[in-house]
């Protein structure tokens, strides 16, 4: 049963009022009574009524965080990220995940404005097209920032990497080492971060005069390591002369390192494979996985400090000002390229 400040009053004969301003440590109530009502507080196991105090400063001190995926290497990144902040100020973080299912994800923004979370975060499912309920958000006035999978045509500040340019680094470098017929295994074709992974791949084939082939493109949905041994085999009987496959998430190619090593073919002498992300166990597989370093602990980190931002300026009603931050990338060289 939790204990009331009646009940710390009538334990030591004063005033609900007194207790209630001790706690709070008003300095018209002498050290010696606020000392006593500390100590008799702890000693019943007193827990303040966070609720009440939530009504009276029109704040839930909670934040919502929808992503597709717990379980991916990145997004459990960017969940520490946004944790090792929220903790700072005092949020509690209230974790969802959409398995990139676009009515999941409509029904877990309706969720989190229901309880009055202060903001949200999202990640955007690969199904989502449609961003009414996004927008919905907005119109109430809760802020909302974006993050990795985002939509370009929403008003709101987001974090995000330079996909377009991360893929182009990652396909020039199969190009820099000699690799002629290049091969992408790319996401769905709604994410942002999916289109902007193929146009760098593209562009960097034009840009050094290779012929862009649609049939060295693979579609993957579900971007997962049975996918990648999947289209990793389609791959080899489609086309025996591909020297190299940049591909759009490291555990597409672990898979289809492991679908090679299978088949006998021999990575990085006959393919060369880059991933992206750079998931622990890119390093650890054999051989171990070239792949461009996504940072997303940082991305969790700045994705919350925007929307606490703006959690405190919209309670200031100060004019909201969106931002886009966006981080660099690194390619990590290791066995799985020349």
């Amino acid at each position: 049963m939790l204990v009331t400040l009646k009940q710390i009053a009538e334990e030591l004969g004063i005033s609900i009022t007194t207790v209630s301003k001790a706690l709070k440590e008003y300095p018209d109530v002498s050290k010696k009574t606020r000392k006593l009502v500390r100590e008799t507080a702890a000693m019943l196991n007193y827990k303040p009524n966070s609720f009440a105090v939530n009504l009276r400063t029109k704040e839930s001190k909670t934040i919502g965080l929808i992503i597709p995926e717990i379980v991916h290497h990145f997004f459990s990144s960017v969940i520490k990220g946004i944790i090792s902040q929220a903790e700072k100020k005092g949020y509690l973080v209230i974790t969802l995940q959409s398995n990139e299912s676009y009515e999941l994800e409509k029904k877990q923004i309706d969720l989190l404005i229901s309880k009055r979370v202060d903001g949200i975060l999202i990640s955007l499912a690969n199904g989502t097209a449609d961003y009414k309920h996004i927008s919905e958000v907005l119109n109430q006035e809760t802020p909302l920032v974006m993050f990795d999978k985002i939509a370009k045509a929403i008003k709101c500040s987001k974090v995000t990497i330079d996909d377009r340019k991360a893929a182009y680094k990652a396909t020039q470098y199969l190009i820099d080492i000699g690799c002629k017929r290049i091969a992408h295994f790319r996401g769905p074709l709604l994410p942002q971060n999916s289109i902007d992974r193929f146009l760098g791949y593209k562009q960097a084939l034009t840009d050094n005069n290779i012929i862009y082939d649609p049939t060295l493109v693979y579609l993957l949905n579900k971007m997962s390591f049975d996918e990648g041994k999947f289209y990793a085999n389609q791959l080899l009987k489609d086309h025996n002369d591909v020297d190299g496959i940049f591909i759009n998430t490291d555990l597409v190619a672990i898979g289809a390192i492991s679908e090679f090593n299978n088949q006998g073919i021999k990575v990085p002498e006959q393919i060369n494979v880059i991933g992206f992300s750079n998931w622990f166990m890119a390093s650890v597989i054999s051989p171990s996985l070239t792949t461009i370093n996504q940072p997303g602990f940082e991305i969790g980190k700045k994705a919350f400090k925007l929307l606490y931002k703006e959690i405190k300026d919209r309670k200031k009603k100060k004019i909201i000002n969106y931002k886009n931050i966006v981080l660099e990338t690194d390619l990590i060289v290791r066995e799985s390229t020349v």
